[in-house]
């Protein structure tokens, strides 16, 4: 028997899913990490359901058509390896959707779970970020967030791809964030203009080392590698911006840049910079904060 015959409540398809994605050794990161929570996730985007109530439906059975579209969901899962994120076209951090396809990666920043608090003590008050850039913004989450964080501020979202500005204009809109968030095409800081100067400058550049991209799991292969790859030693985008990030602050003003697991060989290129780093709730050593001051000049 096939398992639209033979599973008949959502909970039978949540144990089926946690089952199949567990003997795939599915890879995680992309929302969840483990399989009980993306399964949870698309069984009850899926039927649709809330999933913080899902509790309350896990007795009910499934009309034909919920079991064929579930099927078909969780077979893209495992068959083609697929985000849950592009699956279901959605994407969360914290308690802000944004849309997603294959043209961006996943939002999943860490400096997204430090804006709550403003980045204080170093920005002390909201009111004083104006300008604020975000440099591959791709979804335009970040952008979205920086808006969100600091509502006087006018904010930059700058991406080399046409692609991934097409889908942050689709999410800027949604948020009704048009009229403060600014998109513009560049190759990192290339194509800003030349007068601009910025309280703030955050970064989720690409920062996957050569030989990391030689073993990403399947399911990163379905993101831009142009978003990911970040050179021989991970740190492209990071020289960059370090030889740029004075001459766009402002005296006051700080940048804020992911690098992943690459801590030891940012401080080895830049031995004399007085990083300070930024711990979160999921990570720690992965995003480094400089002052104007300390940056080294261009």
């Amino acid at each position: 028997m096939s398992p639209i015959e033979e599973l008949l409540t959502v909970r039978d398809w949540l144990r089926w899913a946690v089952s199949r994605f567990n003997q795939a050794r599915l890879h995680f990161g992309h929302g969840s990490d483990n399989a009980f929570d993306e399964a949870a996730y698309l069984i009850a985007h899926t039927l649709p359901l809330p999933l913080e109530q899902l509790d309350s439906f896990l007795d009910a059975r499934l009309t034909q058509s919920e079991k064929l579209r579930l099927c078909k969901m969780l077979d893209r899962r495992v068959v083609e390896r697929i985000p849950a994120a592009y699956l279901t076209q959605e994407a969360w951090l914290g308690d802000f959707r944004f849309y997603v396809d294959e043209r961006v990666i996943v939002p999943r920043s860490f400096i997204a779970e430090l804006l709550p608090d403003g980045l204080s003590p170093y920005l002390p008050d909201h009111h004083d970020v104006k300008n604020a850039l975000d440099l591959c913004t791709g979804s335009g989450c970040l952008a979205i967030l920086l808006a969100v964080t600091y509502p006087d501020a006018e904010i930059d979202a700058v991406d080399i791809s046409p692609a991934a500005l097409a889908v942050a204009q689709r999410n800027i809109s949604d948020y009704d964030l048009s009229g403060r968030i600014d998109l513009i095409r560049s190759d990192y800081t290339d194509n800003l203009p030349s007068d601009k100067r910025y309280d703030l400058i955050v970064s989720n550049p690409p920062y996957v080392t050569d030989d990391s991209m030689q073993n990403l799991p399947r399911e990163y292969r379905h993101e831009p590698e142009l978003a990911l790859a970040g050179g021989v030693d991970g740190l492209n985008a990071v020289h960059h911006i370090l030889q740029n990030a004075r001459r766009l602050l402002r005296p006051h003003g700080i940048a804020v840049v992911e690098i992943g697991h690459n801590r030891a060989l940012v401080e080895a290129a830049y031995p004399r910079l007085p990083f300070v780093w930024l711990d979160t709730g999921s990570s720690e050593e992965s995003v480094f904060l400089l002052k104007h001051e300390d940056l080294p000049e261009s």
